[in-house]
């Protein structure tokens, strides 16, 4: 929002910066030490200037989020190597083509989940991902299928991050800092999806779980698609059985394997973070 638009007694930055760039060109005008300061990339980049930009990454997308009315988001991680069934003959592993089934859950539940955001106004229970392929891209498709927004957040990576073709252009950020990034995905949330993935999806599992569990975060349901995948790379019960978590924390997640299980448990989930039966199980 412009100075001016605020009633602000002050000319706008904006009117500054246009009026710069018609001085005349002299070595002085020329010389980076002229450049307003918020416009000068290389004063911007300073090691010095860390702070500010972390800032920045902070403020923009929770700027743009309250101007979309974005009260609260379903969280979905996933690896972005996961491919689309349609596509799968071409998966580099036989396990990822057998893990492409989960595509089409993440996209189905994404489906579901809009479609209840916006029998309201759309504004809560937002789908929020990563914004890339993969699992990413099937939870975006799955808004669009309802007619719903949804939300990318993206971060600079020398392979595989692009902001995928159905994230709303409004609601597409990108990052440099990942700690900023997992912040948003976070800040929001009123439940967390966690699809098969690497590296990236373990570090944010463990990062809200991590933070559910010394209090620092709100519980919300934690849901893991996929018990098998989920058993066969995580030992859990050793980890409780060496005590280096205690049993309860156990029950800070649940395996589920379906878009419609996960609705349920969603919906069976106590005030205490621990799941209610669900009918059928």
């Amino acid at each position: 929002m412009k100075d001016d638009q605020r009633d602000s007694p002050f000319r706008d930055a904006e009117t500054d910066i246009e009026s710069a760039s018609h001085v005349p060109d002299t070595p002085q005008s020329r010389a980076p030490a002229y450049r307003l300061a918020f416009t000068d990339n290389d004063f911007m980049c300073r090691d010095e200037l860390r702070p500010v930009r972390l800032q920045l990454e902070l403020l923009k997308p929770q700027m743009l989020m309250d101007e979309q009315g974005i009260e609260s988001t379903i969280v979905m991680f996933g690896g972005a190597r996961i491919p689309e069934p349609a596509k799968a003959e071409n998966a580099r592993t036989e396990t990822l083509r057998d893990l492409s089934a989960f595509y089409d859950e993440a996209r189905k539940f994404a489906a579901l989940m809009t479609e209840r955001s916006l029998q309201s106004d759309g504004r809560e229970d937002v789908i929020a991902t990563g914004g890339g392929p993969g699992v990413m891209e099937a939870g975006n498709r799955g808004a669009i299928d309802a007619g719903g927004a949804s939300i990318g957040l993206n971060i600079v990576l020398p392979f595989e991050q692009a902001p995928n073709e159905y994230v709303t252009p409004e609601l597409c950020f990108n990052f440099h800092y990942f700690a900023i990034r997992k912040m948003h995905f976070l800040m929001r949330a009123k439940a967390i999806t966690v699809f098969p993935g690497g590296f990236g999806t373990l570090d944010e599992l463990f990062e809200a779980l991590t933070l559910i569990q010394t209090g620092r975060m709100e519980r919300v349901p934690v849901l893991l698609f996929g018990q098998k995948f989920w058993e066969s790379i995580i030992n859990w019960d050793a980890l409780s059985d060496a005590g280096t978590i205690s049993a309860d924390d156990l029950e800070l997640f649940r395996f589920v394997e379906s878009a419609e299980e996960a609705v349920s448990v969603i919906d069976n989930w106590d005030a205490h973070g621990k799941r209610s039966e669900i009918p059928g199980r």
